[in-house]
């Protein structure tokens, strides 16, 4: 693999679901959800030897061609019908400062309820904001083995949590688990920032001396080790692994766990995000790129897209992951369907690291490319989640 993509290109991802309480209905209300990173690409290859003589290379390229060939079609028969495999929600997991139950967690949004208050975790009173969407209460009791609670970074306690969470929601018990085939059951829940608290831990106590460092620093302070504990909990052997995508994270985990699906690689997927980077350095960081609102007086109104008294977005922490599995394993165990994944794409804005396109081409290719792999009409799609990051110049474009 060879990175072909600079890094300070903007990748866009969309993905459009069917709110579908039955699945076989397929003409529902449609939504779209949108995000943004900075990123690059990657390509394959294939080195070729030199200097052969020609005769041997026609002898060998000829039953190369051959050997292919009787091998495509034997990889023909064996692959599953794609469009047969229709992709459906089954479960849902949160943790958040608005609640770690779905319907609390929903409920909570629809009533206008903020999760943003001021920082409790840190002495934050030299910093010129003070405020984050901060979880107060969490336990990983009967979720995370207190052995590794006491090891890991939060963002991985609440990812464990979250997916654990997501598969007691979707009825997924310990014992029908066992049933699975857990050679296509999968993990993919990326994070944007990772083990911060874990790493800043080992940097400090490198001031002392290396011997005073967390020898799980480095393993707890990457991205995938997450999906990778999680994995090894439930012993699932499918596709695992993160994606950083910065705020577009979750949803290229959930587009990329969906194709997994489609492609007949899993029959059943956990996927989403999960982020805790509310420590002095994460704070510093933001306050540093003059991206976050000061509105300290009044955290519960301090985040506020599209308003006109907007001044930044605002930090804060938790997971969310979803189950996603296959139709018709799902009607088989007698799962409650929330929702049918119908399809998604991505894009690249090529613009900025930040800020989107003047003319929205990014976002546009994207919406448009989703609607058509997921066979909706633009008519049809009653809800946008957009990205609104109440910042000045990004609501304003994305509009």
């Amino acid at each position: 693999m060879a990175a072909v993509a600079g890094p300070l290109c903007t990748w866009l991802v969309a993905a459009c679901l069917s709110a579908a309480c039955d699945a076989e209905e397929h003409k529902q209300k449609h939504f779209c959800a949108g995000g943004s990173r900075a990123g690059g690409g990657v390509m394959l290859g294939q080195r070729r030897r030199l200097g052969a003589r020609r005769r041997g290379l026609a002898r060998s390229g000829m039953t190369m061609a051959v050997a292919l060939q009787a091998e495509r079609s034997v990889i023909e028969k064996k692959k599953p019908d794609i469009k047969q495999r229709r992709v459906v929600v089954t479960g849902m997991g949160v943790v958040t400062p608005l609640g770690h139950d779905p319907d609390v967690f929903y409920n909570n949004l629809l009533d206008g309820v903020s999760g943003i208050s001021e920082i409790e975790r840190f002495d934050c009173s030299n910093f010129p904001t003070r405020i984050a969407g901060e979880i107060k209460s969490f336990s990983t009791d009967g979720w995370v083995a207190p052995k590794l609670a006491k090891r890991m970074d939060k963002f991985m306690l609440y990812l464990i949590t979250a997916g654990k969470k997501a598969l007691e929601n979707g009825g997924l018990t310990e014992e029908l688990r066992n049933e699975l085939d857990k050679t296509r059951c999968g993990v993919l829940i990326g994070s944007a920032m990772g083990g911060m608290k874990v790493f800043n831990d080992a940097i400090e106590a490198l001031r002392v001396s290396y011997k005073k460092m967390n020898p799980f620093c480095v393993p707890f302070a990457t991205t995938n080790m997450g999906s990778a504990i999680l994995a090894m909990d439930l012993g699932w052997m499918g596709p695992n692994y993160s994606i950083s995508t910065a705020c577009a994270t979750s949803n290229f985990c959930i587009l990329n766990a969906a194709n997994h699906i489609r492609r007949g690689e899993a029959d059943v997927m956990l996927c989403g995000g999960s982020d805790a980077p509310l420590i002095p350095i994460g704070l510093g960081g933001f306050v540093a790129c003059r991206a976050l609102s000061q509105r300290n007086s009044d955290p519960t109104k301090a985040s506020r897209p599209w308003d006109m008294g907007r001044d930044g977005f605002v930090m804060g922490e938790g997971a969310g992951v979803l189950v996603l599995e296959e139709l018709e394993h799902a009607k088989e165990r007698g799962a409650t369907i929330y929702a049918e994944f119908l399809g998604g794409s991505f894009t690249c804005d090529a613009y900025h690291m930040t800020e989107p396109h003047p003319e929205g081409r990014g976002i546009t290719l994207c919406i448009e490319k989703a609607l058509a792999d997921a066979g909706v009409a633009r008519e049809e799609i009653n809800y946008v989640n957009a990205h609104a990051t109440s910042t000045q110049a990004g609501d304003l474009k994305e509009y």
